[in-house]
């Protein structure tokens, strides 16, 4: 039976890298893996874009008001879905993600953020965490040298801990951080 796994991780833990290589990994053993992003990540437009400089097209671009059902017939003969930014899919999105790996046999990898930086789960995350059959931290490291599970945001070179939940594009403006430095920078506790 195929699985739901959602990769997680701070802000620079390596998620988009890992999943263009999972991609190349699948389409140069000849399978049929498709990816898809959120429409909300316009970053890179159609791409998916890491920080070292690889991109990948992505297959599907999926509006939060589509369903991931509307692309069944592209999802038929594939080997596996993957998808990028998981986090900012709606509920419904992810439970369809879900409903597809079990009655459609098709795996299912997602890559997304476990929460914004005010230490919040973003709902496609939260329901991930609740549907997932396999959960994978990827780790990002802090300034300290520990490792770093939260997203800091900073604003004019300063870190911030009220604002808008999303802000896409702006990864010079978020620093992944350890609990400690957290506190210490964002909180200032």
């Amino acid at each position: 039976m195929a699985k739901l796994y959602f990769n997680y991780g701070a802000m620079a833990s390596g998620k988009t890298t890992d999943l263009i290589e999972t991609a190349y990994k699948y389409n140069s053993k000849g399978n049929k893996a498709l990816v898809m992003k959120p429409a909300i990540d316009t970053k890179g437009g159609s791409y998916i874009v890491s920080r070292i400089g690889l991109k990948i097209k992505a297959d599907i671009v999926l509006r939060a008001d589509e369903k991931v059902f509307d692309y069944l017939s592209v999802l038929k003969d594939i080997t596996c879905l993957i998808v990028e930014e998981a986090e900012f899919l709606t509920e419904d999105q992810i439970f369809e993600l879900f409903v597809l790996t079990k009655k459609n046999n098709i795996p299912v990898i997602c890559y997304g953020l476990k929460a914004d930086f005010q230490t919040n789960s973003f709902p496609g995350s939260k329901r991930l965490f609740e549907l997932a059959d396999e959960l994978n931290e990827l780790v990002a490291i802090c300034a300290c040298g520990k490792k770093a599970r939260f997203n800091a945001r900073k604003i004019n070179g300063e870190f911030v801990s009220e604002g808008p939940q999303v802000l896409i594009g702006a990864d010079e403006a978020y620093e992944p951080l350890c609990g400690n430095c957290y506190l210490t920078k964002v909180l200032k506790k």
